[in-house]
């Protein structure tokens, strides 16, 4: 009888059976080592998350502070470094302006190469002094075509554009701009300014960075900052672009102006040449190859400036499926990373103490690995955890007062968005699953470690598959293909746990833990992002 009683209070009437014997049989197992077992194991993994919680609270707080103060009482870039626009000189010509490489590596790229070939070579500068170098190491022979044509159409104008290919893909990315800067025709050039296939610079994009590079020997990078062409695409891409605008608007910003070291975007920003050289080079060890040279060069004494008001378009990846491989890639590679690098950072001798502590603590370990870790265990484990299990206690300021503080900073990088942070905090939680999985992955090294998969843009697909005379197929034709079998364990975990709390819970979780069911189980099905007919 008391073994009877004890698993129908554990299981909710809508979750029995008609085998009374296999509740009972569960529930006296889940009596037996919760007191041994269970309340130690969440004890401590509340303890740890709330640790997690604080460091990202400081961090958090720490940023918001410092970009106020920089707002407020903080030098224009112009002042603090200095800066002189490039003119006409009669004598030297067009000789007095240094020499500037556009690297643009695209991999199968049909939708969007056009723009990003446009671009560059729209862009502003003496023609005799910039050489575009399309690094193409498609696959696809018609799409190899269809790139090779479009750089002639450039050279026929008079744009000095060379189209590279090379025989493997050693090394992805980083191995094509290894390679791109083998040329012997770079050896004459002074910085190289590097674009992925959907950036699109503006045509005064080298008259606003160049300048600071060639009157500053110290600055080694000049970043600008990402805009997204597709914000507006669906909810997926709204939430993106939150989460990057807080990237660029605080932590960004706060690197440049306090340490003058971040991590390199990977595209729209304009490297010297000679720092690269001095870094290493491009090194493939990693699938975060732009962060990787970043640290290298940063651990030379370079400096870094970002300039936030100078914007260059861009795509967000607005399937699930390309937005997963993504997320993965930037969230396993700084880890793997992180762990090849972390004693070359303590061992340095050119950079400060308080900047090594910057680069491993905040740079990396806050931000890389805690950010993802305690989101998705203490948000999907702990929490609901502590529904099964009441013994266990979350103090309020964890539980509610420190993340509501971090959500509203994170709120200031997109005012406008402000209204769908509940829809955010959902959906960041979600992709935490395969963040924290990912951060793992490239801590020891295993599975997925060195997987490179290009996020796929998709320019002005959808529109033209969409259109009036565009035969759709049924959603449901693909659901197979659709579905995330992992997403769709969790929400149903986090489900059973709602309904549990619903029924005889005291915290009233359950509001939470329903609404974060529903976000896994609409992400699990494939509900989230575009749709793209036919794909």
């Amino acid at each position: 009888m008391e073994i009877e009683s004890t698993s129908s209070r554990f299981i909710p009437e809508g979750f029995e059976g008609t085998a009374n014997d296999i509740a009972a049989q569960f529930g006296f197992i889940f009596q037996m080592i919760k007191a041994p077992l269970l309340i130690p194991i969440l004890n401590v993994m509340v303890f740890l998350c709330l640790a997690m919680s604080l460091m990202l609270f400081i961090e958090r707080l720490y940023m918001g502070i410092v970009i106020v103060l920089v707002k407020i009482f903080g030098k224009k870039i112009e002042k603090r470094y200095k800066f002189q626009p490039f003119r006409d000189d009669l004598e030297l010509g067009s000789s007095a302006y240094p020499m500037v490489l556009i690297q643009i590596p695209m991999f199968n790229e049909k939708e969007v190469y056009q723009l990003s070939i446009g671009a560059a070579c729209g862009l502003s500068w003496p023609a005799d002094r910039i050489i575009i170098q399309v690094l193409d190491d498609s696959t696809d022979p018609a799409i190899k075509d269809l790139v090779e044509l479009e750089c002639k159409r450039w050279q026929s104008k008079g744009i000095n554009i060379i189209y590279e290919i090379r025989d493997n893909r050693l090394g992805y990315k980083s191995g094509a701009l290894k390679e791109g800067m083998k040329r012997s025709y770079v050896k004459h050039c002074d910085y190289v300014a590097i674009f992925d296939a959907d950036f699109q610079p503006e045509p005064d994009y080298l008259w606003r960075t160049i300048p600071f590079l060639h009157h500053n020997p110290e600055i080694a990078l000049v970043q600008a900052r990402w805009t997204f062409v597709n914000a507006n695409e669906c909810l997926m891409t709204r939430m993106q672009e939150m989460s990057l605008d807080y990237h660029f608007t605080v932590e960004q910003e706060v690197g440049s102006s306090t340490y003058a070291f971040f991590g390199f975007n990977g595209t729209a920003g304009v490297w010297r040449i000679a720092a690269i050289e001095e870094a290493g080079g491009w090194n493939g060890r990693t699938t975060v190859e732009d962060m990787d040279l970043a640290v290298r060069a940063g651990l030379k004494g370079f400096k870094f400036l970002y300039i936030g008001d100078l914007h260059v378009k861009s795509e967000l990846p607005s399937t699930f499926k390309a937005y997963r491989f993504q997320q993965h890639r930037w969230s396993c590679g700084p880890a793997n990373l992180f762990r090849k690098m972390v004693m070359e950072i303590v061992r340095n001798k050119k950079v400060t103490l308080w900047k090594k502590f910057y680069v491993i603590y905040s740079f990396f370990f806050v931000r890389k690995i805690i950010a993802h870790i305690v989101t998705f265990v203490f948000y999907c484990i702990v929490i609901p955890g502590t529904v099964l299990v009441p013994e266990v206690h979350i103090p309020m300021w964890g539980l509610v007062y420190i993340p509501s503080i971090i959500t509203i900073l994170n709120a200031v990088g997109t005012p406008r968005s402000v209204h769908l942070l509940v829809f955010w905090i959902l959906f960041e939680n979600v992709m935490s699953l395969h963040r924290s999985k990912a951060c793992f992955i490239g801590l020891f090294e295993t599975g997925r470690v060195n997987e490179w998969v290009v996020t796929d843009k998709l320019g002005d697909v959808t529109k033209a598959k969409q259109g009036p005379k565009a035969t759709k197929k049924p959603r449901f034709s693909k659901i197979g293909e659709r579905l995330h079998l992992t997403e769709l364990a969790v929400g149903a975990f986090l489900f059973f746990v709602a309904c549990y709390d619903y029924s005889y819970g005291k915290n009233n979780y359950w509001v939470y833990l329903y609404f974060q069911a529903v976000a896994f189980f609409v992400m699990g099905f494939g509900y989230v992002g575009t749709f793209v007919p036919n794909s």
